[in-house]
């Protein structure tokens, strides 16, 4: 800084440096240091932005050079949110290895496994001889599934996929067992009859083949289920 050459002051002497001449100077030290420690190419959180500005990705502040950059990333906020970031990346990796934080226990994580493809399928259409209710039979092949797993199955509102636009008249019947893909399969709004003889799931370890029955309720039982005192349609003698 020029201190001989500061107007008022005398030739060879130092005058009293004013605050923003005091900032100015910080900010050049702070720049000359950062810039043999710091190599902007390698910053990740170094960003130019398209009218020229520079940006810390890191703390959301846009700066008007690399200087005013370079003095950021030494000052107390940039160095308070790389250590917060590299603790959570320190507990996040402890998570990924399966270490409980605060628990000490060690727990089996699942790893990412390959897909082979979709299962085999077929579909059948039935009607239950009593109550002559309509539905699917579902069967699906599934002949290199993992060792002692079995398929899940779970039914799925249009609202919950993303693979196509919602309809509110249909529902999804989703299947999965590793390391096959998960297949769902699209159905009728309808209400399922959960009943014990009406939906059934059985899987045949030794065939590797897994069946389900979907049956829907009537529209009377679907109209009058919440009825109180109203039996359904099947335990009506």
């Amino acid at each position: 800084m020029d201190y001989q050459n500061r107007a008022g002051s005398k030739f060879g002497g130092g005058g009293v440096a004013s605050q923003s001449a005091t900032n100015a100077d910080r900010r050049e030290r702070l720049r000359r240091l950062a810039l043999e420690t710091i190599d902007l190419d390698k910053d990740p959180y170094f960003f130019k932005n398209h009218v020229g500005s520079f940006e810390c990705r890191l703390c959301l502040t846009v700066h008007q050079n690399d200087g005013s950059y370079l003095a950021h990333t030494q000052g107390r906020k940039h160095q308070t949110n790389l250590a917060r970031r590299a603790a959570r990346e320190q507990k996040e990796g402890r998570d990924r290895e399966g270490v409980l934080p605060g628990m000490g226990q060690t727990v089996q994580v699942r790893k990412n496994l390959v897909k082979i493809g979709r299962p085999g399928y077929k579909i059948t259409k039935v009607r239950h001889p009593l109550t002559r209710q309509s539905g699917l039979l579902f069967q699906l092949l599934y002949p290199q599934i993992n060792p002692g797993n079995e398929p899940k199955v779970r039914f799925m509102s249009a609202y919950e996929q993303r693979v196509e636009d919602p309809d509110k008249s249909y529902q999804y019947l989703v299947l999965a067992a590793e390391p096959y893909e998960t297949v769902a399969f699209k159905l009728q709004a309808r209400e399922i009859d959960r009943s014990e003889d009406k939906f059934w799931t059985w899987f045949d370890a030794d065939n590797k083949e897994f069946w389900v029955q979907v049956l829907f309720k009537t529209e009377r039982d679907e109209r009058y289920s919440n009825v109180p005192g109203l039996a359904p349609f099947g335990a009506r003698r």
